[in-house]
């Protein structure tokens, strides 16, 4: 027998669905691939200068896809590299990926930023604490899932 979920708990997982599917249309339509348009978002929001590292903890890419999105975006010259401390190499926006960034990922945190603020303060905070505690929730689950999976394996 297939597990029956909640109507409420369905409805959330289809909204998250539905925002994911909401992102990479507008990825389509700026003419980039989801990896692309997510590297270009977390330059923007994390500034000039961020490692790749940075980038993944932003968007929650693998290191993977944003080495070879990275690599990709270098080649077509939108981003260059420059040394930073260590063996970081920092990532900065070319004039051509200032201009593609200008014109296609800051109205999107334009807009993003329109329907948060639509939300009332207390509203924001609600929907912030909701979400971490889902998500923290969510972790927890997922971690004795694992434990548990990996006994039964033994």
């Amino acid at each position: 027998m297939l597990y029956q979920q909640e109507k409420a708990l369905w409805e959330l997982n289809r909204i998250y669905r539905e925002a994911e599917e909401v992102y990479h249309e507008i990825a389509l339509k700026s003419g980039l691939s989801d990896s692309a348009f997510d590297i270009f978002y977390a330059i923007c929001t994390l500034q000039a200068g961020c490692s790749q590292t940075d980038i993944c903890a932003h968007v929650f890419l693998t290191k993977q896809t944003v080495n070879s999105s990275i690599r990709k975006l270098e080649q077509e010259g939108y981003i260059r590299m420059e040394h930073g401390k260590g063996r970081a190499l920092q990532i900065y926006l070319t004039e051509a990926g200032q201009a593609l960034a200008q014109e296609r990922i800051e109205p999107v945190l334009r807009m993003e930023d329109q329907v948060f603020q639509a939300f009332d303060a207390q509203e924001r905070r609600e929907f912030l604490r909701l979400s971490q505690k889902y998500l923290s929730g969510l972790r927890e689950g997922t971690m004795r899932l694992l434990e548990q999976t990996s006994e039964n394996e033994r």
